[in-house]
């Protein structure tokens, strides 16, 4: 089952646990010093935050999915319908190791589909996407 995600970049790491923590009536998942996620089941979520020094707002969103087929399906339908995709395998980001691909809607949303097949001890470093990432408008 695909789960929505959200990466929100927030200037105090703390202040922003208390926040989503009182408005999800849950705890964080995850705790870093400068990453922070909440694996919720009701809504169906995967909110991550982090304090790394990006402009503070949403950074990007995705869909989570449960295995490789799922990926490689959305990953297709983006390319059918003209998107271009900057794929990722094996890559770590978010305390996570994960296959990735990445788009930019029509509006310049970043958005990322991906599968988690295992955690990481370092956050990861963040990759330049190329401008073939962005989607061509119709």
């Amino acid at each position: 089952m695909k789960r929505l995600h959200m990466h929100v970049s927030v200037p105090d790491i703390e202040q922003a646990i208390a926040f989503y923590s009182t408005l999800f009536d849950a705890p964080p998942s995850v705790v870093k010093h400068d990453y922070a996620k909440w694996m919720l089941e009701d809504p169906r979520v995967n909110l991550a935050i982090s304090s790394r020094a990006r402009a503070n707002g949403i950074d990007h969103v995705g869909v989570q999915v449960d295995n490789a087929e799922e990926l490689a399906e959305l990953a297709t339908r983006l390319k059918a319908a003209g998107s271009t995709t900057f794929d990722q395998a094996a890559t770590t980001c978010c305390y996570a190791k994960s296959d990735k691909s990445w788009v930019t809607d029509t509006a310049g949303v970043r958005w990322e589909t991906f599968f988690t097949h295992g955690e990481a001890t370092a956050y990861g470093e963040d990759e330049i996407f190329p401008a073939a990432a962005k989607t061509a408008c119709c």
